[in-house]
């Protein structure tokens, strides 16, 4: 059972049996439109992506840091400009969002760590389980946007 459990939380937080996955999320979207939001669209790609990696790696931290201290809200979850300080950010951005991703799907699939253990810091309900959970959810809530935002510029499917 614990097995099967491993493959359902990991099959969430890729993506596509419920929605999008994030590399097709980004796949092959024009430099041009990273930064720009559609009128409705309270955000850019780039707000979406950099929120997405930023958030994620801090429940990575909240997992793995004894010594973890949340970022301010909301700001430290977004970035300040709705386009990157440089044109390298964007890869850069996309790289570690996906190397965390990737980071989480280790530990769940770790048959040595204990997906209903909590970090010695947080709540005994915070256990990985949760926060994958928490994490898959809200991945799939934004690539949802990611989505939206493509469809109204005209860049989707990739």
């Amino acid at each position: 059972m614990e097995t099967l459990l491993r493959q359902h939380l990991t099959e969430l937080l890729v993506g596509e049996s419920a929605h999008v996955n994030a590399r097709t999320a980004f796949a092959r979207l024009p430099a041009a439109l990273r930064y720009q939001a559609p009128p409705g669209f309270p955000h850019t790609a780039w707000e979406l992506l950099e929120h997405l990696r930023l958030a994620q790696r801090d429940i990575l931290e909240y997992l793995q840091n004894p010594r973890y201290t949340a970022p301010p809200f909301p700001e430290g979850y977004w970035p300040p400009t709705p386009a990157p300080p440089t044109p390298e950010a964007w890869d850069a951005s996309l790289t570690a969002f996906l190397e965390d991703l990737e980071t989480l799907q280790h530990l769940v699939n770790d048959p040595s760590v204990d997906l209903f253990a909590h970090p010695p810091h947080a709540p005994a309900a915070h256990t990985l389980v949760r926060e994958v959970l928490v994490v898959a959810d809200h991945n799939a809530y934004h690539l949802g946007q990611v989505v939206a935002l493509r469809r109204a510029q005209g860049a989707w499917p990739p």
